[in-house]
C-alpha cells in the first residue's frame, strides 16, 4: 500500500525543528556549571558534557556538511590528525574553552541549517568511512540519523547534568516538586531492593 504524508506535513520542517529542540537541550545542560563541572569525566568511559558538545559540532559537519558535497567551513584539529579515531572528539582539551566549543557547535548549526534549507532530502550524500556497500546514502538519510544521534547525545547531557548537581531533565519539573520526586525515587529503590 502507498502511504502518502498527510497534506500538510512538511517532514524537513518537522525533523529540523527536533533537531533544533535536541540542540538547544545539549547546550543548555552546560547552564551555571563551572569549568571543572563541564569538563569532568562523569562514567567509566569518560563521556562529559563539553565532550559531547565537541563532538556533535564535528558530526553535523561531516554528515550535513561534507558529506553533501558542502565542506566545512573550519578545519578540526582532531579530524586532521586523526586523533578522532581515539576519541579526541569526546572531551575538550585544557587549552580548548567552553566558548570556542559553543561558537564551534553554533557554527556547525548554521553550517547544517544551510544545506538543510538549500539541499533536497534526496540529494546524494557519501560516508567515506563508512563500509563501501553502505557508503551512498542521501541527506534525509543523514538528516535522520544526526537528529537521533543529537537526541540521544542530548538525553545523556540530561543524565550527566542530573548526577552533576540534581538538575533533571527538560520536563523534570512538570512531572513533580521536590517532594513527588523523593516518593517516586523510594518507590523505584524499594522495588529495586526486593530483587536483591
Amino acid at each position: 500500500m502507498d502511504r502518502q504524508a498527510p497534506a500538510g506535513t512538511d517532514i524537513t520542517a518537522d525533523l529540523h525543528r527536533y533537531f533544533q529542540q535536541s540542540r538547544d537541550r545539549l547546550l543548555s545542560s552546560l547552564d551555571g556549571l563551572s569549568e571543572y563541572d563541564i569538563r569532568r569525566p562523569m562514567t567509566p568511559s569518560a563521556t562529559n558534557l563539553l565532550g559531547l558538545i565537541k563532538h556533535v559540532a564535528g558530526v553535523e559537519f561531516d554528515y550535513l556538511g561534507n558529506c553533501v558535497g558542502r565542506p566545512a567551513p573550519v578545519r578540526l584539529a582532531w579530524v586532521e590528525d586523526e586523533s578522532i579515531w581515539d576519541g579526541a572528539d569526546m572531551w575538550a582539551t585544557a587549552e580548548e574553552t567552553k566558548d570556542e566549543l559553543v561558537a564551534l557547535y553554533r557554527t556547525a548549526w548554521r553550517h547544517s541549517d544551510q544545506s538543510i534549507a538549500q539541499l533536497d532530502l534526496s540529494t546524494p550524500g557519501e560516508v567515506p568511512w563508512w563500509p563501501e556497500e553502505k557508503r551512498h546514502t542521501t541527506l534525509g538519510s543523514l538528516l535522520v540519523r544526526v537528529v537521533a544521534e543529537t537526541a540521544q547525545h542530548a538525553g545523556h547531557a540530561d543524565i550527566l547534568r542530573e548526577m552533576i548537581d540534581g538538575r533533571g531533565g527538560a520536563d523534570h519539573d512538570a512531572a513533580g516538586d521536590p517532594a513527588w520526586w523523593a516518593r517516586h525515587l523510594a518507590r523505584v529503590r524499594e522495588a529495586a531492593e526486593s530483587h536483591r
